[in-house]
């Protein structure tokens, strides 16, 4: 068993895509824009609120305009946090087993502070969460693993003794980058089994991760 576990947020231990989806449907009626597939938007929340943008108004992320509706995207999630998404089904009976074998666990996200801290605060299955760490704390984002190596640091562990967790092609190259062990999560927004290497683990449901977490 690892000494700890570092997690990517979105799409990870939490389905924050429906809050997304209704975000941009909400901005997209305001400026009389045909709605996306939800699908559509599902797949590119890890990708962040530019690409969000730049799909739903089928503008370029240099274009002027890209950047203000960006804001007001942001503006419109940050009064949805939690209202349509949570944590995934499974991450409640995970979490309480790593507490149980007295594993501590923290979160590593590029989602910054003013969206992630709220989350934390008000979804009680993370109360146990030892750190949270956010573009804000950092001068590299993700795949760069400044921010697991700081995580694993508030955790105090060796990164060798930790395990990092997500759903995109950046959260395993960070935790490579970082020298942990890395898991990826098929049940969220990015990866697929198909694109990764065969001997990296990989959990198709939040349900099977403490078994992965275990066999490390």
């Amino acid at each position: 068993m690892p000494k700890g576990v570092l997690f990517d947020l979105d799409g990870t231990l939490l389905d924050s895509a429906p809050d997304f989806i209704a975000s941009l449907d909400n901005l997209l009626t305001k400026y009389n824009q045909p709605k996306l597939d939800p699908e559509i938007i599902r797949s590119h929340v890890s990708d962040g609120s530019w690409k969000l943008t730049s799909l739903g108004f089928n503008i370029d992320t240099s274009d002027q305009k890209c950047a203000a509706l960006r804001e007001e995207l942001l503006h419109e999630y940050e009064s949805n946090l939690l209202k349509h998404g949570g944590a995934f089904d499974g991450i409640k009976e995970m979490l309480s087993s790593l507490e149980q074998d007295n594993i501590p666990y923290g979160i590593v996200t590029n989602k910054p502070l003013r969206f992630a801290k709220p989350i934390l605060m008000n979804e009680t299955i993370f109360k146990n969460c030892k750190t949270l760490v956010c573009p804000d704390h950092l001068s590299a984002i993700k795949p760069d693993p400044e921010g697991i190596l700081l995580g694993c640091k508030e955790l105090g562990i060796h990164p060798a003794d930790c395990i990092y967790i997500g759903d995109h092609k950046k959260d395993l190259e960070a935790g490579i980058n970082a020298g942990t062990n890395i898991i990826a999560c098929y049940f969220g927004y990015s990866l697929k089994p198909s694109d990764q290497n065969k001997n990296i683990l990989g959990a198709h449901h939040p349900s099977e991760l403490y078994d992965l977490i275990s066999q490390i």
